[in-house]
């Protein structure tokens, strides 16, 4: 009986991946080590404060040029996958991106910092679209899901493993450690792509061609741009675990390094272990998308509210799980609202917009974030991150009784 359990264990755990293409699997390590390897970014923060000295409005500017990259990076690696091919690319980013990460340890200035990190998120962010469509490629209908899954797996692990690597680096070597590290794994997973990736075409759907495409753009879409900005709003808050949390927790917590990286890695562990299992349990319930997202941001809430409560290592700790949980609750399920509000519309730009919203709050949140710390304290954007996660509830309970009104008239 027991064997049988193991069994049954083993295929339920196993199951979504298997049949999946050798492609498929390279493409996941290589997310994994180009997630995992990145680790300079969440300890920049405090590496241009302690090391540099910079101030927090300082870093605050260096971290918006860097999500000002990042969308650039990511809006010119879609035009050029189309142009070059996703191979080509993904091997131009990756390559260019390892000399990068090698050449951000010798700037020093604020105006060197600031066009550095501009550079370096513009040429890392042309791998993003490259990813996606290698594995449109490698996939089929049949497993295309699966795959996505388990691409997503991999970008959570590495985002847990790098942290943890990262903050034992810096107290066992140097910050110098991360960038010799990250430019390091970031050359081998080029090398991986140019020796163990070819690229293939990716077949065209007839069905696609015969479907009349219409021209409705979301700007035009009253109920898609309040969720924009409420999904903006979610991800300004967002952004400050990136971004802030980690220096309050060296300024104010007085914890090490090692000790942050192993916080942060706790969020993509968490995510790692329990997002598919949950969401796969909500949608067999059949729950509604907009009350998940709800419920996402309350539980983010609770996050800043804990950071406000007490300072011990307890509060810290179910801060980052009350932001982990409402992470999970809100964003693929927003994902997927989006993409449902763009059928038989346009639907490139919809989910265009969506991701634009993400890079605005990076741009945005860091910025706006660290000067309101400067002048008055981290409780102040704690609660300032509370009031605009509740400003978002509000206008999700909006589209909620647009949801059901809309339903009703066509009962």
């Amino acid at each position: 009986m027991k064997i049988s359990r193991i069994h049954h264990l083993k295929d339920t755990l196993f199951k979504p991946y298997k049949n999946l293409s050798k492609e498929i699997w390279m493409l996941a390590l290589l997310t994994l080590i180009n997630r995992a390897g990145a680790m300079v970014i969440p300890f920049l923060s405090l590496y241009l404060t302690t090391s540099l000295r910079f101030s927090i409005e300082d870093v605050g500017w260096i971290m918006t040029f860097y999500g000002i990259g990042s969308l650039i990076g990511t809006f010119i690696g879609g035009k050029l996958v189309d142009k070059i091919g996703y191979y080509r690319l993904m091997y131009f980013s990756l390559f260019i991106t390892s000399f990068l990460f090698f050449g951000l340890q010798y700037l020093e200035t604020f105006n060197q910092f600031v066009f550095g990190i501009f550079i370096l998120s513009l040429f890392a962010d042309l791998f993003r679209p490259a990813i996606w469509v290698a594995m449109d490629a490698y996939s089929n209908e049949s497993n295309k899901t699966r795959s996505v899954t388990l691409i997503r797996l991999a970008i959570n692990l590495g985002y847990s493993v790098g942290p943890a690597l990262g903050g034992f680096i810096i107290a066992t070597i140097s910050y110098k450690g991360l960038f010799w590290l990250d430019s390091i794994t970031t050359l081998i997973a080029s090398f991986m792509v140019f020796k163990y990736l070819h690229e293939v075409k990716i077949p065209i759907n007839k069905n696609e061609n015969k479907t009349k495409k219409t021209t409705l753009s979301p700007y035009n879409d009253k109920q898609y741009l309040i969720f924009w900005f409420a999904m903006l709003l979610g991800g300004f808050a967002f952004v400050q675990f990136i971004y802030t949390f980690p220096l309050y927790y060296k300024e104010i917590i007085h914890l090490t390094e090692k000790e942050i990286g192993y916080l942060i890695a706790l969020n993509g562990f968490i995510i790692f272990l329990l997002e598919m299992p949950l969401i796969s349990w909500l949608l067999k319930r059949k729950s509604l998308h907009i009350n998940m997202m709800i419920f996402g941001f309350i539980l983010m809430i609770f996050s800043f509210i804990a950071l406000n409560i007490g300072i011990g290592i307890f509060y810290i700790i179910a801060s980052v799980v009350f932001i982990t949980l409402g992470e999970m609750f809100n964003f693929p399920f927003s994902n997927t609202y989006a993409m449902e509000r763009s059928k038989g519309k346009n639907k490139g730009a919809y989910m265009a917009l969506y991701t634009i919203s993400f890079s605005v709050a990076n741009i945005i949140g860091p910025n706006i974030g660290m000067h309101i710390v400067a002048k008055y304290g981290y409780a102040t954007l704690w609660y300032f991150s509370v009031c605009i996660l509740l400003l978002a509830i509000i206008l999700f309970y909006w589209l909620k009784k647009e949801y059901f009104r809309h339903k009703k008239t066509l009962q």
